[in-house]
């Protein structure tokens, strides 16, 4: 790790990947491992990767709590949460065994379907109350296995909040305490099944304090900076972050 660390191209790389994901974290109330996987898959050892995204995704979800637990809406958010609690462990299992070109390759269709869904406009799309309950279990539990493989639980749940219609604060007040408890659940499995060695340990050492104090500095631009410019120019970063995560898996 001190080799690695040496390397000022990864070190930057690092900084960067927590500077991003922290803001855009405080910023959207998700986002962490879709920001963050598009620069750490570059310099980093696969394998650290999704136990360092689940740590600075939870401090960096935490941050947004104290600053918008009010509007929480726990009640519209159990339909996910209890699902998503129960696809934790799989995702975790699933991490144990994945190669890391399968790691690369995961993270980086997730993040360029997940940025051409958006830019392409589908999310305009209302499918309304479609499903009930049933689907948004569905759509937590797959989302919790997310999270337990590569700490990417906020984005699907926004995603069908986002097609089932209604103010963005509202679907913020279901995703983000869903992204903060499945986050949780993660770091404490990865911590069981001793994915978080002294490597990611030393890593998030150095992550941490700049995703925190980035996160910070997101929440309090949530108020004054527009949503849609900012959000259009974060979904042209992660989908060339991840097409170039997914030729690196091709090669």
């Amino acid at each position: 790790m001190p080799d690695l660390l040496s390397d000022a191209w990864v070190l930057a790389f690092l900084l960067l990947g927590a500077l991003a994901a922290g803001f855009i974290s405080g910023f959207a109330g998700f986002g962490t491992a879709l920001v963050a996987s598009g620069f750490w898959f570059h310099a980093l050892p696969p394998e650290t990767v999704p136990p360092l995204v689940v740590l600075a995704g939870l401090f960096g979800q935490l941050v947004g709590f104290l600053a918008v637990r009010h509007s929480f809406d726990w009640g519209h958010a159990l339909p996910f949460l209890l699902p998503g609690a129960a696809g934790v462990p799989l995702g975790i299992a699933a991490l144990s065994v994945a190669s890391p070109a399968a790691l690369r390759l995961t993270v980086g269709l997730f993040l360029v379907a997940y940025a051409a869904f958006h830019l392409l406009g589908h999310t305009r799309r209302s499918i309304g109350g479609w499903g009930g309950r049933p689907a948004d279990g569905a759509v937590g539990f797959v989302s919790g296995v997310l999270g337990g493989f590569a700490g990417l639980s906020g984005a699907l749940p926004l995603v069908w909040l986002q097609m089932r219609g209604g103010p963005s604060a509202g679907q913020r007040a279901v995703y983000q305490p869903f992204n903060l408890v499945v986050l949780g659940l993660a770091a404490a499995g990865m911590a069981v099944s001793g994915a978080l060695d002294a490597r990611v340990l030393t890593l998030a050492g150095l992550c941490l304090p700049v995703t925190l104090g980035a996160a910070w500095l997101g929440t309090r631009a949530y108020a004054f900076v527009g949503e849609t410019g900012f959000r259009r120019a974060v979904l042209v970063l992660l989908l060339v972050s991840g097409t170039a995560l997914i030729a690196q898996a091709v090669a």
